[in-house]
């Protein structure tokens, strides 16, 4: 599989946004790229920093942006992983993944499951959780475990992918620093980040791929000065080997191959699947185990 991380900033305006993304896409598609995958609410800043219901406008286009990226991915001939603000109904909104197929049909759609509720992260002020379930998303380049940020802190999530027949799972991203922490303390989150979902390639025998956004984004609120998006968009492989890692600040268009068959040679000598105890797993579907 030959694919494409679109490592990216906010532009200030949709529109300016949008047109750097095109470009990159277009230069993944020169360079012989059959996958591209763009970060999470790729399209906009990240409103999530306050709770504001004017925000929610943004998904107002929600059907036009769809149109518009089906015709992008089919221009260009590729699988195209979008991440867009979803209104569902008056007062119900997703963020969610649309995968285009490269002849421009849907091939699939994740909401995210995982919402976060932090400082600078409201995200449940704004997200209804999906209720699609953990999905892998058939497409012409293979079976595609795409979930979105938050949701790369769970190994459940990342199981489910696995055991329902993901080749690769894929992370849309938006997440980075305050510049009031301490540095070693920003180092800690992002070697948490990183860690986590080494350790998902490796448990599942699966490569992992997340895409994260550059760039400061103030916060217009003005209860915080803003998020410093720490990039480091990265490919690890099966056995959780470093393929590619970003810096934390530029934007860029990555072409990465990845041998997809490597995972079931791999599988047979580390069985993991074939060894786990499931008639003792029921504990994991409680909230909390109480002596």
């Amino acid at each position: 599989m030959k694919l494409a991380l679109i490592q990216q900033k906010f532009h200030g305006t949709k529109e300016k946004t949008i047109a750097k993304t095109c470009k990159f896409i277009e230069e993944a598609a020169i360079k012989g790229a059959k996958l591209v995958c763009l970060g999470e609410l790729h399209q906009s800043e990240y409103f999530c920093q306050s709770e504001n219901v004017d925000f929610f406008n943004l998904a107002e286009d929600y059907e036009k942006d769809v149109k518009f990226w089906s015709k992008i991915a089919k221009k260009h001939q590729v699988v195209l992983i979008t991440s867009l603000f979803e209104k569902r109904s008056a007062g119900l909104y997703h963020n969610s993944a649309v995968v285009f197929e490269k002849d421009g049909s849907i091939a699939g759609k994740y909401r995210k499951m995982h919402i976060p509720d932090d400082p600078c992260f409201y995200e449940k002020f704004y997200f209804t959780p999906g209720d699609l379930g953990f999905n892998p998303i058939s497409t012409s380049v293979g079976k595609l475990g795409v979930l979105i940020c938050w949701d790369q802190w769970y190994p459940e999530a990342a199981r489910i992918m696995a055991l329902k027949g993901a080749e690769i799972l894929i992370y849309p991203t938006a997440i980075g620093w305050f510049d009031k922490d301490k540095k070693d303390e920003k180092q800690r989150q992002l070697e948490a980040w990183i860690a986590i979902q080494r350790g998902h390639a490796i448990a599942n025998t699966l490569p992992v791929v997340t895409i994260n956004r550059v760039g400061f984004e103030k916060d217009k609120s003005g209860m915080e000065k803003g998020i410093r998006f720490w990039g480091n968009s990265f490919v690890f492989g099966a056995q959780g080997e470093e393929i590619f890692r970003a810096n934390s600040k530029d934007e860029f268009c990555k072409i990465i191959e990845l041998d997809l068959k490597k995972c079931e040679e791999l599988r047979r000598w580390w069985p993991f699947l074939r060894d786990r105890r499931i008639e003792y797993f029921g504990d994991l579907s409680k909230r909390f185990i109480d002596e």
